[in-house]
């Protein structure tokens, strides 16, 4: 995790029962990713989904209220099985990172969202704490899917 950003993060963790190998696939997956990304009640759209260093990643999120939200990232760093890594470029900017770490009971994900400025994560902040918790719920359940999937 990048040092000195805490005051402008969101960050979670998370003990998945799943290899990373198995985390991973639900996010390179951008079937899977349409079906957990984003707080509860809220669909996704794919329209471009170019899983490499430096690819595009653009979708509209649709929110239960009826509301499209559109999205545009960048993948900055993937390393399969371990890190999975975006910039979010519209609306609010913020980097993302997910680490994915062997653990004995699976898989241990670290989740940091970390926003420009301290202001604009405080802005936010409640809003953030409660979408990333829905958000890791959702790719709990996916991953458990695909795995009683395989």
């Amino acid at each position: 995790m990048t040092p000195g950003t805490d005051d402008r993060s969101d960050a979670r963790s998370r003990l998945m029962a799943a290899s990373p190998a198995q985390v991973f696939a639900a996010m390179r997956d951008p079937a899977r990713v349409a079906r957990w990304w984003g707080p509860a009640g809220f669909r996704n759209t794919i329209h471009t989904y170019e899983f490499v260093p430096g690819g595009r990643w653009l979708m509209t999120m649709h929110g239960p209220d009826g509301s499209d939200y559109p999205n545009e990232s960048r993948f900055t760093r993937l390393v399969p099985d371990q890190l999975f890594e975006i910039e979010h470029l519209g609306g609010h900017h913020f980097m993302l990172t997910l680490e994915l770490m062997v653990h004995a009971q699976g898989t241990q994900l670290a989740w940091r969202q970390t926003f420009d400025t301290p202001e604009h994560y405080r802005a936010l902040a409640e809003f953030v704490a409660v979408a990333n918790e829905q958000n890791l719920d959702r790719l709990a359940t996916e991953v458990a899917r695909g795995t009683d999937a395989v």
